[in-house]
């Protein structure tokens, strides 16, 4: 029999009185202490697993990080699986729900949309193709072997008992919910996930065509600039490759699709419900779009003092507990023809393998590859069944997808998918707005007829990353590591290589399209076959890569990664290369004069602070003469400051006030609403009224005061890299359009210069409300700070937890050195305010010299379970900017080794 609500909320009382006492905010209540804190894992003993065939050992360390030692391949796997239940079950289930548009079933109706527009994309039907169709038999066999793995697992906690909290506080809402049995495709599926949050330029893609509201294409581009490949550089010299040819990208699409007056309303509407879709969707590798990125080098062993090279890498994703990744060792007793591994580093709880680390002949890092991979294409529907294509109708490919809501009715959705890839505009509620723009003679409220926006997406064509994984902790050279690139086919990413035999290299792999015509930065008509992307991608052979550079080193941070000879377009909207480029001048100053790189150097320089940004900014600030006597004295602040955005730094807190206010008077006050934060009422400025006709478009302006309507887009002034250089470029210009502002009196305000000192006197006001009158209290870390929030839970108002729940899961705030493109990217998203919303989100410094002396640290900790004492015993050691020692052989494992729990025959 159900349990009734009174019951759910009187156990949830109990839990939450649980959670005080761990927290150490009561005392006694043993029984409540021992119901939360039985969920944690044994980590010793000997525990019977079906299925495998030889005994596996787990050590664990003092931070609960596991390594593995197994006879066979497919005992590994299966441990793996087993390892990754105990520790991070939860947020693999909720993973999964994700993935598949499922997570209604946990949590209620709340999550319909969300579900709708996972499902309308069909992340979960590609990953089963995947499975089905294209996997090699090992990586089927090893799959098999890790969900069998957290199977054995789940059999011991059956319907979620005593698994973990959040059961217990999702049992309080929604009490019929059992965890179901693992899957392959579970794993295979968070992998889309992975590709969605590094998939490119489809949100700058929405921002552009928004922005076409208010703004000429020239005054578009001035927010777009290109790339400065002389000051940045690009991560492989020059364009040519094997096999390539050239290929021109065509006219620009925005021409045909988004500049007419239908075009561009219709667009305008259907996107920004689209955009508000994408906002929505669960962020558990952090915000998605340009400007959050990651940091990766490689030096070679004749620039360092081991001999060997060394290799660093730290990618920037969103913070979050349980962490993103979660740190293993994975290790074949004998390696040979039966058990073919002995890899250690950075997984994915939910799926087996090594996605970033080492073995025992090479090292490989990640860094995103920025390449465009997504296309959004305008479709004329012409009823409820077919839509245009070259003049002719064409039926929609359809399916029914059920949506079970715990608590509440099933709701059933129709996808309608084109030849350019389903409609994902049908799950916006912009589009029931459509038949407004539909054309003459063909408008109806409904979904009948008008427009909609299909998504052409890599990662929706099945492809063979789960093989390249399995490929990559196997590799044991550069052949080797380049035939597992040929098989990473979403997201595309920069690799960087390393081997004990003294090589480095780069290699960039992924599924890339050849656009017939069109550049990608628009919205392309899907109604012209012109438009669409060519049968088959870039070659691999014609992919860029390097091999033993001349330079001996090799960076990649999201910069360019070639020039404009390279034959094909790989996108127009590479980060800018503010980190590529102070990385490479760290490198170069080391090496200056005979010099040599240490490891201890690669660790410092993942810590620099650097604002490349100020360095040209505060000489102009400090030529603005100040009469405000508060005004002038944090102006001084800036006087001797070094540049570095250190937590303790007055000055950094007072540039960064500055900085924030300069985008906000320059830029932010000039968007449209739909790309504004909501309640941001500054805008004063001549629109163009865009459903006008089109002889009217350019016509009369208006003045117009208008309120943001969303969270801040990837179009606001987040400060980052792009932001760097749209200012940057300006300044070239003192009497810009641009630094045109309104002020606190509501007056038009002109000019460089005014703007400057605006900007000086509004951060003195920001950061007195935020600091308080004495800049002898300020610093950069007071405002520049770090809450690691849950993030399985929903967020506060879910019908899960209360906000009271979520800030005892939660953990912070921690204050941070860094900043936006800076090498240590602790983000912060200017238009919002200065808390941290990306990091580093692991480090990692690789000696191939000695595995032994390589370091890593995560953001939290290997457990998923709150109260653990691993569930986030490492964030104080990565925000003071510490690395653990990382062991590898078996020898060094089993000195640290502080639980050892083996794994037994069923």
């Amino acid at each position: 029999m159900p349990r009734s609500k009174k019951f759910r909320r009187a156990r949830l009382i109990v839990i939450v009185l649980a959670v005080l006492l761990i927290a150490g905010l009561g005392g006694g209540g043993y029984w409540a202490v021992h119901t939360v804190r039985s969920s944690f894992p044994d980590v010793t003993g000997t525990v019977r697993v079906a299925g495998m065939s030889k005994p596996v050992d787990v050590k664990r360390d003092a931070n609960g990080i596991p390594q593995l030692y197994a006879d066979t391949s497919e005992d590994l796997f299966r441990a793996q699986g087993y390892v990754q239940a105990q520790d991070r079950f939860w947020e693999m289930d909720v993973r999964r729900h994700i993935t598949a548009g499922r997570l209604s079933e946990m949590f209620g109706s709340g999550q319909v949309e969300t579900d709708a527009f996972l499902r309308t994309m069909g992340w979960r039907q590609v990953a089963q193709q995947e499975y089905d169709t294209l996997l090699a038999p090992e990586t089927k066999k090893y799959l098999q072997a890790y969900t069998d793995g957290v199977n054995a697992w789940l059999s011991e906690h059956p319907g979620g008992a005593g698994a973990s909290l959040e059961y217990a506080l999702l049992g309080t809402v929604n009490g019929d919910y059992e965890p179901e049995k693992w899957n392959p495709v579970d794993s295979v599926a968070w992998l889309k996930a992975m590709a969605w949050n590094l998939s490119g330029n489809l949100q700058e893609e929405i921002d552009r065509s928004l922005l076409a509201q208010n703004f000429s294409q020239d005054e578009i581009d001035q927010l777009y600039p290109e790339y400065p490949y002389e000051r940045n550089g690009t991560i492989v010299k020059g364009g040519t490759v094997a096999n390539g040819r050239y290929k021109p990208a065509g006219d620009d699409a925005a021409g045909t699709a988004a500049a007419t007056a239908q075009g561009r309303a219709t667009a305008q509407a259907l996107l920004k419900g689209i955009a508000d879709n994408m906002a929505a969707m669960p962020q558990l590798l952090g915000p998605q779009g340009q400007g959050i990125g990651s940091n990766s080098w490689v030096v070679s062993g004749s620039h360092t003092t081991t001999g060997k090279p060394l290799l660093a890498n730290d990618p920037h994703l969103g913070p979050g507990l349980p962490s993103v990744w979660y740190q293993m060792g994975l290790h074949c007793r004998t390696v040979g023809a039966a058990c073919g591994y002995d890899t250690a580093g950075f997984t994915f709880a939910g799926t087996p393998g090594v996605v970033i680390g080492h073995n025992q002949h090479i090292s490989w890092g990640f860094t995103n590859l920025g390449a465009d991979v997504t296309d959004l294409y305008l479709e004329k529907v012409t009823g409820p069944d077919t839509y245009l294509r070259d003049g002719r109708e064409v039926k929609f490919e359809t399916r029914k997808e059920v949506i079970r809501v715990a608590g509440g009715p099933d709701r059933t959705i129709t996808v309608r998918t084109t030849a350019n890839g389903p409609l994902i505009s049908d799950q916006s509620s912009e589009q029931q707005n459509v038949g407004t723009y539909a054309p003459a003679g063909n408008a109806a409220p409904d979904r009948a007829s008008g427009y909609g926006v299909a998504l052409q997406w890599t990662a929706l064509t099945p492809g063979t990353t789960m093989d390249a994984v399995f490929e990559l902790d196997a590799a044991a050279d550069w052949d080797g590591f380049r035939k597992a690139a040929a098989d990473f086919a979403v997201p595309a990413q920069n690799l960087i290589y390393a081997d004990t035999e003294g090589n480095i290299g780069y290699q960039a792999p992924g599924v890339i399209p050849v656009r017939a015509k069109g550049d990608g930065r628009y919205p392309a008509p899907g109604w012209d076959s012109a438009y669409d992307w060519e049968p088959k991608p870039i070659a691999f052979a014609a992919l860029p890569y390097a091999y033993n550079p001349a330079a001996g080193y090799i960076v990649t941070a999201n910069q360019a990664v070639v020039d404009k000879s390279y034959p094909y377009s790989l996108t127009t909207d590479w980060e800018y290369g503010t980190r590529a480029k102070e990385i490479t001048d760290q490198i170069e100053g080391r090496l200056k004069n005979g010099g040599k790189i240490s490891p201890d150097d690669m660790q410092a320089m993942q810590l620099d602070n650097t604002s490349v940004m100020a360095k040209t900014l505060v000489p102009l600030l400090l030529k603005v003469k100040i009469n405000d006597p508060y005004v002038r004295e944090a102006q001084d602040l800036l006087k001797d400051w070094n540049y570095h955005q250190d937590a303790d730094s007055a000055a950094a807190a007072y540039y960064n006030g500055v900085w924030r206010a300069l985008l906000t008077l320059s830029f932010g006050q000039k968007l449209p609403a739909s790309l504004r934060a909501e309640g941001d009422c500054l805008l004063v400025r001549q629109k163009r009224d865009s459903t006008l006709p089109d002889d009217a478009l350019n016509g009369t302006p208006q003045a117009v005061t208008e309120c943001g309507t969303r969270e801040p887009s990837q179009a606001q002034p987040d400060g980052g890299d792009r932001w760097m250089e749209v200012v940057r470029t300006q300044l070239a210009t003192p009497n810009s359009p641009w630094w045109d502002y309104i002020d606190s009196d509501h007056l038009p305000q002109h000019g460089l210069n005014n703007l400057l000192a605006q900007a000086m006197k509004s951060a003195r006001q920001d950061l007195t409300a935020y600091l308080g009158k004495s800049i002898s209290t300020w610093s950069w870390g007071r405002l520049h700070t770090l809450t690691l929030k849950e993030s399985t839970l929903g967020s506060d108002d879910s019908s899960i937890a209360s906000g009271f729940v979520h800030r005892l899961l939660n953990r912070g705030p921690y204050r941070l050195s860094g900043g936006s493109a800076a090498v240590n990217a602790a983000g912060w998203t200017a238009a919002a305010g200065y808390q941290v919303d990306w990091v580093p989100s692991m480090r990692m410094v690789v000696d191939l010299s000695d595995f032994d002396a390589s370091h890593w640290i995560n953001v939290g900790g290997a457990s998923g379970h709150a109260f653990h004492t691993n569930y986030n015993d490492q964030t104080e050691l990565w925000a003071e900017g510490r690395l653990l020692p990382w062991s590898y052989s078996a020898d060094a494992v089993t000195k640290n080794t502080r639980n050892t729990m083996t794994l037994t025959a069923g």
